[in-house]
């Protein structure tokens, strides 16, 4: 049985390490954002269907890291689970359209009803911000609004959820002992 775990929160607030840390320390794989490849491969310059592109691109991301870890379990005793760690699912990208265009493809929220998960692992802003040539929100008062708009989110849905806090290592550290109890 496949648990997904989804780090999420803005952006330059380590979910991307964090997933990666965690598939590590699980011996796992993840499934990273699509959206980190798809604008290095088409520009940094995107509008309305880009990101529907992107949507499609994130969704075929995870459904081929699910099947990748699907494929691996008969090799398993079957009362074990694997764990799959997902950074960026379509809470992520319902967020990107509604605060950067005002509006949501019901793609997104089909999807956000269909799919279902184990636990999120939110990610404050704490951390700070990081330049990339990807990444729009360097000011606090975005990345402040947009950390709520993600908590709201979760409150308001029934998978668990954990917030995460502190440097790198204290943020794993506290990923770590969350899943741990909740496995």
């Amino acid at each position: 049985m496949i648990k997904k775990i989804v780090t999420i929160g803005p952006e330059s607030t380590g979910k991307s390490t964090l997933a990666r840390q965690l598939a590590e320390h699980f011996n796992t794989i993840w499934c990273p954002e699509y959206a980190r490849e798809y604008l290095h491969q088409n520009g940094v310059k995107y509008d309305y269907d880009d990101l529907m592109k992107i949507t499609q691109g994130q969704l075929a991301m995870e459904d081929y890291c699910t099947e990748k870890l699907q494929d691996a379990s008969p090799q398993l005793p079957a009362d074990s689970s694997q764990l799959l760690f997902i950074d960026t699912n379509m809470y992520v990208v319902k967020v990107w359209y509604e605060y950067v265009f005002g509006k949501c493809e019901y793609l997104v929220l089909d999807e956000i009803a269909r799919r279902s998960y184990d636990l999120y692992l939110l990610c404050n802003i704490d951390l700070p911000w990081t330049a990339d040539e990807m990444r729009e929100y360097p000011d606090e008062k975005p990345r402040v609004e947009l950390y709520h708009i993600y908590k709201d989110l979760l409150l308001n849905q029934n998978t668990p959820w954990i917030e995460i806090s502190g440097n790198y290592e204290q943020r794993l550290q506290a990923a770590l002992k969350s899943i741990n109890k909740f496995l």
